[in-house]
């Protein structure tokens, strides 16, 4: 069996592990209904009767535990403190004590009279967690947050009066094998704490093992060390949604990963994006989640399967993130590795074998002394327990029959002998054969390629033919008969050469670079005559084509309307295909929405226009443009703020025409935006004008409240945002949807609560109760038109929603200048 399928055996085994592992813990906090979350001074939690602490919506549990599965008596009566999920079979996020095991059933958290947070024993010394740094000791507190996050906090009193809680100590700054959504790895530059994570030594051993996981803010990467030394890098993140060799993208992932740099700080971290999951089993993927590094280098999250596999790398490996590092000389072929086999050597004799009993060695030490051995055949740990046993200069016979032979891993190269045999490998010979055939097709390519480009004139090269049709065909269907180059006058789009693109952006510096979408990245530039511009440069990578590309252009071309992007014109010159936009110097609204230093600058007046302005561009593209348009994509990154804060729809890579007596559409092909999603299309792929007024809704209710609508994490509770809107409309308390920054002025309530009514009103569960973008206009500046009552909104309480043929969109932390793009449809 290959090494990756054992990895992969070995992952789905220990997870039912883990669950029978914490089912006692689990089960005695769940029946301690009335467990606390809090520890005050003077209270315990006790390993001998089982206490613990539970946080306040019985996520997590705080408690002692003991990893007694496979272990010999030295370790099997070692006990931890730690935090688990309370219901759900995955390890600890978090040990206490994972170097200083306590050998019997005497632990006893607790808050001593200086206000420290210690674990007594009977022992020794007692284990201190917080070390207490207050001259009081009465106010402080330990709580066991809803994150996870497990804190010391001690009471303030202000000078007004009023008390508040300071954070003295929290587990999140103290890491051991699990990242939890909300904490960081990397590096806070005012206390010059690193937050890294490192596996266990062993599967039952939680001593910190070989392995640590960290972030470097410079390459913007994860990388995971063995003993110091680089084994594996996550590749750059790409736009805050994916890296290039870590599976967060797998149809199971709802991850919105985090990148933030700051003079204080620099970090990654990320957190869930609530999904309206169609079967019961997964739904707990909204609120439960753990990205474990273990022992052997493997790196996963419970059912959501492997992430890295960090077991196989080399170091002379490249693929799959692996990183290169010295070889010895007998290792220098690179084709061998370790495959986990059944069987026995021939020799278990003394001169042949060897026992190192070193009870700091886990199994990656295991095999990383053996392939340094150059007579090393192969090597066994000890599950559970420290240790190798090696086979040096041995002839291994593999048992295929069944039978319950130990297993050893050993040393396999292209040429193997499995029972005395020698088998020979046939995989790089049929790799081999299609590689020859392509290249010799590739060949073939380009020499006709080639023939054909020497045949066009000078001057009248192959790119420009299709420029000029393309720029012919957009400005004619929008009722020009002009193409312009940059030396025409006409107001027309222009055609762009390479080199002014590439002068404009200072060859495309990092400096000018704005940001990356879906598209490729995005620069800022300058033209000759001092205009600034945006410029999207499709990616080599982006699933984007010559037909998309036109698709979009066409598109945009025939868009007139003040509350929608310009475009300005387009570049193509061999592989690059570029489209030039006006700049916005205010970027995206979510960069403002959402940023706590930025929000105040959006008053009520000024929200109030964007929605007005929202509102009318959407009504440009649904009734009065010469096409009928669904943008498919409405969000806060997608609307452009100009330097007086005007609102402009941008990103029509997913956009679809209609016909003007066409009603509504159904595809396969479901793109977007979890949240923004209307019901019909989020699980039937149905989509109309209504589908825009359901996005619509959804982003008023983000600018009246400064909260993205996929905020709410917990695991009770509204789904959303939208659903938070209704609860409150429920309760008579609408006003308390609105974001704090705005004043409380009496003048402003009506007109709050009359967009949180038509908000309400376009997003009810079916499209026809929608009113049109004409009524809501209509009914937003018209405090005469009574509206009518709001009927139940869609996906309120974790409504179930398909995945299937469906594209989850992973929201970065801001978008910027609003340019990312996607593949545009046109409804034929």
């Amino acid at each position: 069996m290959a090494g990756k399928e054992i990895s992969l055996m070995i992952l789905f085994f220990f997870l039912p592990i883990f669950s029978c592992f914490f089912s006692s813990a689990s089960l005695a906090a769940a029946a301690s209904s009335s467990s606390s979350h809090t520890l005050n001074p003077g209270e315990t939690i006790n390993s001998s009767s089982s206490t613990f602490l539970v946080s306040a919506n019985k996520l997590f549990t705080l408690g002692f535990f003991k990893t007694n599965l496979f272990l010999s008596e030295e370790y099997s009566n070692n006990s931890y403190l730690g935090i688990w999920y309370s219901n759900y079979s995955y390890p600890p996020a978090w040990i206490g004590n994972r170097d200083k095991p306590i050998t019997d059933n005497s632990g006893v958290l607790t808050i001593d009279s200086t206000g420290k947070l210690i674990i007594r024993h009977n022992s020794g010394v007692p284990i201190e967690i917080y070390g207490g740094q207050t001259s009081t000791t009465t106010n402080i507190t330990a709580t066991l947050l809803d994150s996870g996050n497990f804190l010391v906090t001690e009471e303030v009193n202000n000078n007004n009066g009023s008390t508040n809680q300071r954070v003295l100590w929290e587990s999140f700054d103290y890491p051991t094998d699990t990242l939890l959504p909300g904490m960081k790895l990397g590096v806070n530059h005012r206390t010059g704490r690193n937050w890294s994570l490192t596996s266990w030594l062993s599967q039952d051993i939680p001593s910190p093992g070989a392995f640590t996981m960290d972030w470097d803010p410079n390459t913007r990467r994860l990388t995971i060390r063995r003993r110091g030394m680089i084994y594996w890098t996550s590749g750059a993140l790409l736009d805050n949604t994916d890296f290039e060799f870590l599976k967060t993208n797998l149809v199971q992932g709802n991850y919105n990963l985090t990148n933030v740099t700051t003079k204080d700080e620099e970090y990654f971290s990320y957190s869930l994006i609530k999904v309206p999951y169609l079967f019961d089993l997964i739904k707990s993927r909204n609120f439960i989640s753990g990205w474990l590094l273990d022992y052997q280098g493997l790196m996963y999250d419970g059912d959501r399967g492997l992430m890295a596999q960090v077991s196989l790398c080399y170091g002379y490996n490249t693929d799959n993130g692996c990183e290169l590092w010295k070889q010895p000389q007998c290792r220098g072929h690179h084709s061998q590795t370790f495959d986990l086999r059944t069987g026995y050597f021939n020799d278990s004799s003394d001169k042949a074998s060897f026992y190192d009993k070193n009870t700091s060695l886990g199994s990656s030490d295991c095999r990383e002394i053996c392939w340094d051995d150059c007579d090393c055949v192969g090597y066994k740990d000890y599950i559970g327990e420290t240790g190798c046993m090696f086979w040096r200069n041995q002839e291994f016979h593999q048992d295929l029959s069944g039978s319950a032979s130990p297993k050893h891993y050993v040393l396999i190269s292209n040429t193997e002998y499995v029972g005395g045999k020698k088998k020979i490998k046939w995989i790089p010979i049929v790799v081999a054969i299609p590689i020859f055939v392509m290249l010799v097709f590739g060949l073939l390519c380009y020499l006709k390629r080639r023939t054909i480009r020497l045949q066009v004139g000078r001057g009248e090269t192959t790119e420009m033919n299709d420029l000029i049709e393309l720029m012919t065909l957009a400005n004619a269907q929008t009722g020009t008969n002009k193409l312009e180059n940059e030396t025409n006058k006409s107001n027309d789009l222009k055609i762009f050469s390479f080199g002014s693109i590439s002068a404009a952006t200072n060859s495309f510096s990092l400096e000018n670079k704005l940001g990356e979408g879906g598209f490729g990245p995005v620069y800022k530039g300058r033209l000759t005559n001092g205009r600034e511009i945006a410029v999207k440069r499709l990616s080599r990578t982006s699933g984007q084509g010559v037909v998309e590309f036109k698709n979009e252009l066409i598109l945009i071309a025939k868009l007139q309307h003040v509350n929608l992007v310009r475009l300005l014109g387009c570049c193509i010159q061999g592989d690059e295909k570029m489209l030039i936009y006006e700049y916005m110097v205010n970027k995206s609204l979510d960069s403002f929405l959402f940023d706590p230093s930025q929000k105040e600058k959006l008053t009520w007046e000024k929200r109030f226009i964007i929605i007005e302005g929202i509102a009318q561009g959407l009504l440009y593209l649904h009734q009065y443009s010469r096409l009928k348009i669904i943008h498919r994509d409405l969000k806060a990154s997608n609307i452009l703020l100009d330097n007086n804060m005007n609102p402009k729809i941008s990103d029509f890579g997913m956009a679809r025409i209609f016909k003007q007596n066409v009603l509504e559409v159904t595809t396969a092909r479901i793109v977007g935006t979890y949240g923004y999603m209307a019901p019909e299309y989020a699980m039937e792929g149905i989509f109309s004008v209504k589908s825009g007024v359901f996005s619509f809704g959804v982003l008023m209710f983000e600018i009246v409240s400064g909260r993205k609508n996929n905020s709410f994490y917990h695991a009770d509770g509204p789904l959303n945002l939208v659903g938070y809107a209704w609860d409150l409309w429920n309760k008579n308390a609408a006003l308390e949807l609105v974001d704090p920054m705005l004043s409380s002025d009496s003048s402003i309530r009506q007109q709050l609560m009359r967009c949180i009514h038509v908000g309400l009103l376009c997003v009810e569960d079916r499209a026809v109760n929608r009113p049109t973008m004409s009524d809501v206009i209509s009914m937003l500046i018209d405090d005469n038109i009574t509206l009518p009552m709001p009927k139940k909104p869609a996906f309120v309480s974790g409504i179930s929603v398909g995945e299937e043929n469906s594209n989850k969109s992973k929201l970065g932390k801001y978008s910027v200048n609003g340019l990312s793009s996607s593949t545009m449809d046109a409804a034929r």
